[in-house]
């Protein structure tokens, strides 16, 4: 049997990189999805490749800093598949690069808006509708920067991202008598849109593939893998957890 057959479940950031891969991922292993993301024709074209492969799928396209939007994402999929049972908030942005005393309020706000904010507003939504049918999982991208290593100029992402990590372990020791999990996937670099823009050159590339003890960066696909692992009910007994899928990057000096 699929390791989601029979759930529901949503994905926000869905329109590439992690997102879009947990997403064909999660459909492939039998859940109903649906996919949120602002860029509505990569979404349409998702959606159209994952019902080419036999699953099915709802595309809603939103802001995640949208509180209404977060709320229309978990109606649209009680009101298509009846419940819902995961969410994987994994929308997020890089934030301002550069000297912290240089950075402005409006882009340390936006950043915290996106990567911090949104995750909270999609699980205050998408907690009661678990629990209606009691219980359910939600996850969390966030990122080893600012849990087990630190970086110049990205101080805007690396508090958003850790601030996830205190949200998570809140959330879980709220809501584990209630049977909801809640646990954080922390990355190290993945082949992503978003890895490209913050590694622009093959220098920079080269410098933070060779922090990794693995000597290479992820793939959308090998993070997709431990998200349905903490998805399924193969973990079923981990909830606050900060899981690093990081290629060995926080363990290596060399």
């Amino acid at each position: 049997m699929s390791r989601l057959s029979g759930k529901v479940a949503i994905v926000t950031g869905a329109s590439s990189g992690i997102g879009r891969a947990t997403a064909k991922l999660f459909a492939k292993e039998g859940a109903k999805v649906v996919v949120g993301a602002r860029r509505e024709a990569e979404l349409a074209e998702l959606v159209r490749e994952i019902k080419a492969e036999g699953g099915e799928a709802l595309a809603l396209a939103g802001d995640v800093q949208s509180e209404s939007y977060a709320k229309a994402l978990v109606d649209a999929a009680v009101k298509k598949f009846g419940r819902l049972d995961i969410a994987f908030n994994n929308a997020g942005t890089g934030g301002p690069v550069g000297p912290t005393t240089e950075v402005a309020e409006k882009d340390w706000t936006s950043t915290l808006a996106v990567n911090l904010t949104s995750a909270f507003l999609s699980a205050k939504h998408q907690i009661p509708a678990m629990l209606k049918q009691g219980g359910g999982s939600v996850i969390f991208t966030s990122t080893f920067v600012g849990y087990t290593v630190a970086f110049p100029g990205v101080a805007a992402y690396a508090a958003s991202k850790a601030g996830l990590i205190g949200l998570t372990q809140s959330l879980a020791a709220e809501y584990g008598p209630q049977n909801i999990r809640v646990n954080a996937v922390l990355p190290g670099a993945v082949d992503t849109p978003m890895y490209h823009k913050m590694n622009d050159t093959p220098e920079k590339r080269e410098w933070i593939t060779n922090l990794h003890a693995l000597k290479r960066v992820g793939t959308p696909e090998e993070i997709a893998r431990s998200v349905l692992y903490l998805a399924s009910d193969e973990s079923s007994f981990v909830t606050g957890a900060a899981a690093l899928v990081d290629g060995g990057l926080s363990i290596t000096r060399t």
